[in-house]
């Protein structure tokens, strides 16, 4: 074979549709794009796209009975299985190779690991054959592949995917969602930047009504990657030069117009009749030659094949490579398989160990680093956030405001503390009664706080414990168990503490805040405005009293007895007030920390270690030796992967090599 033989082999030189192959491309064609197209096949058959990487892929869409299947047929010279409906029911790979040493062509399929070798008067029983197995005996279709391997002389190097043709209305038995079901699977193919779409259109229909196209262009909506071949010229001539000169519908890669096998032609005769079709026919020869004939797509084919393989071989090593070190750094992850108590036992404490350590950096030491986007678990920030919440509900209560009924509690009080002796001493048992009201009035906001705060840790210490954990799920549910003991209990200590505090509040009145004096001397230097007010009936009742707001003296003017007593009454208690409120913030913020801190250096690690390991426990540190089958089948599907990646990796690698020696393949 000479260098100017057409490209597409087994054209003969003397065939009018001669398509002959450019010097540089002749001279590097079987030392680099044929490599690069087997390497990208044993990708393809390493099933590599499974693991996310896509591969460059000529995809074959069109609407049904718009001549798909004559055009695989002309480009591989052999019959396709044929008949009503769709017989392309699961997506057909072809591997075209030109083998001008082999003595007779070699077919075979590939599906399921197994190979059936067949030839070329049986190859459409063996696909329907195959088809059946794989997708059922019905009309329904499948996703798993078909590979079909064509070697033989004069068949272009091309590997394609054929596509189920695109039906709305299912008929002969289809299933009823037979268009999505196609539409679904021709989209997943369609879809990756790396797949060019060849896109089958019959020159008898209006192109932009045609299901493919707007298939095609919802994933490629400037054509960049979409060439158009229109079948069925000799049918419908008229106007066909101005379609695909005029472009409507966005084929970025261009058209090649063909005229497919009629009847009991030769694919040798269908090729002579192709070009005196477009050569003689007073329309179709107005078409530029540069876009039509089988020929021509086989050449625009290979040559959009080799260039998009050049292009995305770099990205799919990369792809590869990154692949592959995330599945190992994700396997070194899983620990191994424990053998012994005495593995199972040090593997549970550094469990335990590395738990406390990240307990230790969120809950105490305010580390965010192992969360760094979850605000829920940067809980040093939470806390104080809760704890700011419970003081201004505090602050907030009805029982701090001492605006309301001013003075008029304190007059009821001091009537009903009276007792024989000196008038103007003030009775302590009035102070106690008032400060006890006020005690009550909040007395379940503490509660409260503790059971909603105890529930944020609890939440905070299982999720860390979970984490890490995951890999032992057998001992998940035993960690929860002892952790979720562990916090009702500290949360029963801090609610026994808390009522406590409550209850001494309730019954003593002390502090040695010089604040109280301060505040209770600034109070009471208001005394004479307030009975000011009292006293002339002519003023405004209403007066504002620094610390206290706007008061009203109105219902205090028809009982001016001890009103005195019951102002020094009212300012001692609001003076005494801010002091209790800041002692129940204060010591809730003290016992949490005390108790978070002895939660994690202290107590968790016993509770656990009781509820896994001691004979009262109802864990088991054996069942670490249990290995779940959660984490068996990630093991194997991990080292699966890694073992297919590896291999991927050579193949690519050999052909790198290749390139590398031979120079870079250009455009």
């Amino acid at each position: 074979m000479g260098d100017d033989r057409a490209l597409v082999h087994g054209v003969p030189e003397a065939e009018p549709l001669c398509i002959v192959r450019q010097a540089p491309l002749a001279a590097s064609y079987d030392d680099q794009i044929r490599p690069l197209l087997d390497a990208i096949d044993r990708l393809r058959n390493l099933n590599v796209m499974k693991e996310g990487i896509q591969l460059p892929t000529i995809v074959v869409v069109g609407d049904q009975s718009s001549g798909k299947s004559s055009v695989l047929e002309s480009l591989a010279g052999i019959n396709l299985p044929r008949g009503q409906g769709i017989c392309t029911r699961v997506p057909l790979i072809m591997r075209l190779q030109h083998n001008p040493r082999a003595d007779c062509p070699e077919l075979y399929l590939e599906f399921d690991g197994k190979v059936v070798h067949t030839d070329e008067d049986n190859i459409s029983e063996a696909i329907n054959d195959a088809t059946d197995e794989i997708a059922g005996h019905g009309k329904g279709i499948s996703n798993a592949p078909l590979t079909l391997v064509v070697k033989k002389d004069g068949v272009p190097d091309l590997t394609m995917v054929d596509l189920p043709g695109i039906t709305r209305v299912p008929v002969h038995g289809q299933p009823e969602d037979i268009y999505e079901q196609i539409s679904e699977m021709i989209m997943e193919y369609i879809r990756p930047e790396e797949s060019i779409i060849l896109n089958v259109l019959s020159a008898t229909v209006d192109f932009s009504t045609c299901e493919s196209i707007r298939m095609s262009q919802m994933v490629d909506k400037t054509g960049r990657r979409t060439l158009a071949v229109v079948t069925k010229a000799d049918k419908a001539p008229e106007g066909l030069i101005e379609k695909v000169t005029a472009d409507d519908v966005n084929i970025g890669l261009g058209y090649v117009c063909v005229r497919n096998r009629i009847g009991e032609e030769t694919y040798h005769e269908a090729r002579l009749e192709e070009a005196k079709l477009f050569k003689t026919h007073p329309l179709l020869c107005k078409i530029d030659k540069s876009i039509v004939g089988v020929p021509v797509l086989a050449q625009k084919l290979t040559q959009i094949q080799a260039t998009i393989m050049a292009k995305c071989l770099p990205e799919i090593v990369k792809k590869i490579n990154d692949k592959l070190n995330v599945n190992v750094a994700e396997l070194k992850k899983i620990p191994k398989n424990l053998s012994s108590v005495t593995e199972a036992m040090t593997a549970f404490m550094q469990i335990l160990g590395s738990a406390k350590e990240s307990l230790r950096k969120i809950l105490l030491r305010g580390e965010f680093d192992e969360y760094p986007e979850e605000k829920n678990m940067h809980c040093t920030a939470r806390l104080v956030e809760m704890l700011n919440q419970y003081s201004e509900e505090l602050q907030n209560c009805a029982e701090n405001d001492p605006r309301t009924n001013f003075l008029l509690e304190e007059l009821e009080v001091l009537e009903e503390a009276k007792g024989i002796g000196l008038p103007n001493f003030l009775p302590r048992t009035a102070f106690h009664t008032l400060l006890q009201r006020k005690v009550m009035g909040l007395s379940s906001k503490p509660p409260d706080f503790v059971d909603r705060v105890w529930k944020y840790i609890e939440g905070v210490v299982i999720r860390v414990l979970m984490r890490h954990s995951e890999n032992y799920p057998q001992l998940q549910s035993s960690t929860r168990r002892a952790a979720s003991s562990l916090i009702n209990k500290m949360k029963e200590k801090a609610m026994d503490r808390m009522m406590e505090i409550v209850e001494m509040e309730k019954l003593s009145d002390y502090t040695c805040s010089p604040e109280y004096m301060l505040e209770w001397n600034n109070l009471m230097s208001q005394q004479n405005k307030v009975m000011d007010a009292i006293d002339d009936v002519s003023e405004p009742s209403n007066i504002v009293l620094q610390g206290i707001g706007e008061v009203d003296v109105e219902n205090l003017r028809h009982c001016k007895q001890q009103i005195q007593e019951a102002f020094d009454l009212k300012m001692r208690i609001t003076a005494y007030w801010k002091i209790v409120l800041r002692r129940l913030v204060d010591s809730m913020a003290l016992h949490l920390l005390f108790s978070v801190q002895n939660l994690v250096n202290n107590e968790m690690e016993k509770e656990i270690v009781g509820e896994l390991i001691e004979p009262n426990g109802s864990g088991s540190i054996d069942r670490m030796l249990e290995e779940a089958p959660s984490v068996v089948a990630k093991r194997n599907k991990l080292n699966s992967s890694i073992e297919l990646l590896r291999e991927s990796k050579a193949e690519v690698a050999k052909i790198m090599d290749r390139i590398a020696t031979d120079g870079e393949y250009s455009d």
